[in-house]
């Protein structure tokens, strides 16, 4: 299992090498000069020239290429312009903040489409095959950033049984001390009840709106999988040996119908890390999603670069981590590697 973790992480390598390189290129093409920008609306063309030369910017692209893959290598993403901050500070110390909306959403998008998926497939044809597919269709059509809006105003606007939809917690309460860096846990831990109702009271909505972009391909997915698993000549066999239903459903099918869901949770899990972005800057939510958006305004060219490039590490972990969990949840994936 080690020596196919290994290869997976090598044979990613190229794919990184490539993100750097695009990423680079991108950034620096983005209209809008940051120099000008820092300099002030007020600025003269001398004050703006030694802005370029205090950044770095008067250098030749392949000369600042260079300089920025010296300091990749020994683990700086630069420093942001508009924190002044190195951007590996900021983004840890966002990144709590984006993966606990993210699990959140994607566990409430598990919860919701694995069992309807499993359930429109044992009983295919039915009005909860119909209810699932109009679920999905519905789920699929309106884009994450409407349904937020649309939360927000039934359940805060209108019925008021939602918190004021701005950032992850509300000002007349402590923040919990950093353990995670998940408001609900670390409250948790430090025995703060209160406030972890509160940061759970803040993260219902963003967490829906979010899962709702994730419950589609799943319950297809789950659907799918279950129906081709339930028509196999194994499920004929033990249904013709008389064993229990609920034996065939759960022990046999459903778990040899697990591996393509697990598969994609990965790449789901990905994506609304990517796609958190209009989420949180719907609900104001600071994490890494609303922190790139600043840096493209701004043309924050280190800030867009380690954002990119720490989006990547994780798409490549989070692949491994389903490669793993592949291999123990299907043990012939390491043969056949």
């Amino acid at each position: 299992m080690i020596k196919l973790i290994a290869k997976r992480f090598l044979s990613a390598l190229p794919s990184l090498i490539g993100v750097i390189i695009v990423t680079f290129v991108i950034s620096h093409s983005l209209p809008g000069d940051p120099a000008a920008y820092f300099a002030g609306p007020s600025a003269t063309a001398e004050s703006i020239a030694e802005t370029k030369a205090r950044l770095g910017l008067d250098q030749p692209l392949p000369v600042q290429f260079v300089a920025y893959v010296g300091d990749l290598m020994q683990g700086d993403l630069g420093r942001s312009f508009n924190s002044g901050q190195p951007v590996l500070t900021d983004l840890i110390r966002r990144l709590p903040a984006s993966f606990e909306l993210t699990l959140y959403a994607l566990v409430f998008a598990i919860v919701v489409a694995v069992p309807l998926g499993l359930w429109a497939a044992v009983n295919p044809g039915s009005w909860i095959d119909h209810l699932c597919r109009g679920t999905v269709t519905a789920a699929a059509a309106f884009p994450s950033f409407f349904t937020a809006l649309v939360l927000i105003f039934v359940f805060y606007y209108k019925l008021g049984w939602a918190p004021s939809p701005i950032g992850r917690l509300a000002i007349y309460f402590p923040l919990p001390p950093t353990i995670t860096g998940f408001f609900t846990i670390d409250a948790l831990i430090a025995g703060d009840f209160a406030t972890a109702r509160a940061a759970l009271g803040q993260l219902i909505l963003p967490a829906i709106s979010l899962g709702l972009f994730a419950l589609a391909p799943l319950a297809r997915m789950t659907r799918a999988s279950m129906i081709g698993v339930l028509g196999s000549d194994f499920i004929t066999t033990a249904k013709a040996e008389g064993l229990p239903r609920r034996t065939i459903l759960w022990t046999y099918g459903f778990r040899n119908a697990l591996l393509p869901v697990v598969n994609i949770l990965g790449m789901i899990f990905s994506f609304l890390l990517g796609a958190n972005v209009l989420i949180e800057q719907v609900f104001g939510w600071p994490g890494i999603g609303s922190y790139a958006v600043e840096a493209v305004l701004t043309s924050d060219y280190a800030a867009i670069q380690g954002f990119v490039v720490m989006m990547a590490i994780l798409y490549i972990l989070l692949n491994l981590g389903v490669d793993i969990l592949n291999m123990i949840v299907d043990p012939r994936v390491r043969y056949d590697d």
